[in-house]
């Protein structure tokens, strides 16, 4: 998996990822931090609106800068986006209001929007051939799942020595440093898309997910994951310490259990894409989800003392697994279903939709949790998990993949 970064191209964005996800997590430690020091015992509800307003942004922004920055070269929009991120980082530490924190979250998450779907949407044109571009989706996994483990514990070393004020200064370093990998990257020629109306290229993506079996089953498929994840983010830590009275090292130890499960599978998905077609790795994944979901409703509902706990394990474990047989293979449904030209639109949408499906899960996820109990949530999340698995199912009809979405197809 690892030869893939013998490509310079993608050895340099591949070190800008890393180097901007450890950036991001020193900024989420440090904004939490932030917000007790804004809002004392209120910064729960500080940091609960600016998780908000970064989904809103995630769902309205994206497809909303990819219109309007069609025809703009990727390689300035991508160092553009990453110096705007910069800039705000450095504000940060200056912050005396909650109000302030909200506006700066929006420009970041803003700018993160701009900067994600523009970079997924560059590498297949790096990795053209497709068993390089599943390794490399492979390694963008599993940096995402080593991201949410080394940052915290990076973060809790240098609190020991600094200032919680200067893990933003790790962070305008992190983005900073993205901004000069991507500046000495070459980047291939990609003829630029006809010029339409902004409201044709507004919408682009989202008719592209309507107009193709594979992207209308993987909407489906971003609501199987959103309710499985919410639960397991929003309500692990409500479980371990409320229904369990564990200690905050079980809460950690649960969450690296799901990560695991997500990395390990991330390490074999390739050798399992090139022996079984997306459709039935991934409608696999879909179809587990609901089922690891109702074993642990029951679980919590009827386990008991330390078989229950290492039957959680289990479970979360699981649940990481399946939720990265969904996930890494994902873009390589959106690089089927595109052209040089709207691929940056369709990455969008899909960065778009599926956040639109998190911000429906997550809020249910704790208002469910906290009027109706663990187990009735769970449930709850099963039954919409199930509905999303059936329409994946009724969606991709067929192993054959769906016909390219040209650009004169587009354009009609």
């Amino acid at each position: 998996m690892l030869a893939v970064l013998r490509h310079p191209a993608y050895a340099k964005l591949f070190s800008a990822q890393i180097i901007a996800l450890v950036g991001t997590g020193l900024l989420t430690v440090a904004l939490g931090l932030l917000a007790f020091d804004v809002a004392g015992s209120d910064a729960g509800v500080v940091l609960g609106l600016a998780m908000t307003i970064k989904m809103v942004a995630y769902v309205a922004v994206a497809p909303l800068i990819s219109a309007l920055v069609a025809h703009i070269p990727r390689k300035p929009l991508l160092i553009g986006a990453d110096v705007v991120r910069a800039l705000v980082a450095v504000c940060l530490p200056f912050v005396s209001e909650a109000w302030q924190i909200y506006v700066l979250i929006f420009v970041l998450q803003s700018a993160s929007a701009t900067f994600t779907p523009a970079f997924q949407a560059i590498i297949p044109s790096i990795l053209p051939e497709e068993r390089e571009y599943t390794r490399a989706l492979s390694l963008s996994r599993l940096a995402y799942d080593m991201e949410s483990l080394i940052s915290p514990m990076l973060a809790a070393i240098l609190l020991t020595v600094t200032s919680y004020h200067n893990l933003f200064l790790g962070t305008v370093v992190g983005f900073v440093s993205s901004a000069a990998l991507v500046g000495l990257t070459h980047f291939p020629e990609v003829e630029p898309p006809a010029k339409t109306r902004f409201f044709h290229r507004l919408t682009a993506g989202t008719r592209a997910f309507w107009a193709q079996p594979e992207l209308r089953s993987l909407m489906a498929l971003n609501l199987v994951v959103a309710t499985t994840t919410a639960m397991v983010i929003v309500n692990t830590v409500v479980l371990v310490k409320g229904e369990l009275g564990r200690s905050q090292s079980d809460v950690a130890l649960l969450l690296g259990a799901y990560g695991a499960g997500s990395m390990i599978v991330a390490l074999s998905v390739p050798p399992l894409l090139d022996r079984f077609p997306d459709r039935r790795v991934m409608l696999c994944g879909a179809a587990s989800l609901p089922l690891l979901l109702l074993g642990s409703a029951a679980i919590i509902h009827w386990g008991q003392g330390a078989s229950q706990w290492i039957q959680l394990l289990s479970l979360w474990l699981l649940l990481g697994a399946a939720t990265a047989t969904i996930l890494t293979p994902s873009s390589r449904l959106l690089r089927r279903n595109s052209t040089e030209q709207n691929r940056p639109g369709i990455f969008a949408a899909q960065f778009s939709l599926s956040h639109a499906c998190f911000l429906i899960t997550y809020p249910l996820a704790g208002t469910l949790g906290a009027a109706l109990g663990l187990t009735s949530t769970a449930l709850i999340l099963v039954g919409i998990g199930l509905v999303g698995t059936v329409l994946a199912f009724i969606s991709w009809r067929t192993p054959r993949p769906s016909s390219v979405l040209t650009a004169s197809d587009e354009a009609s």
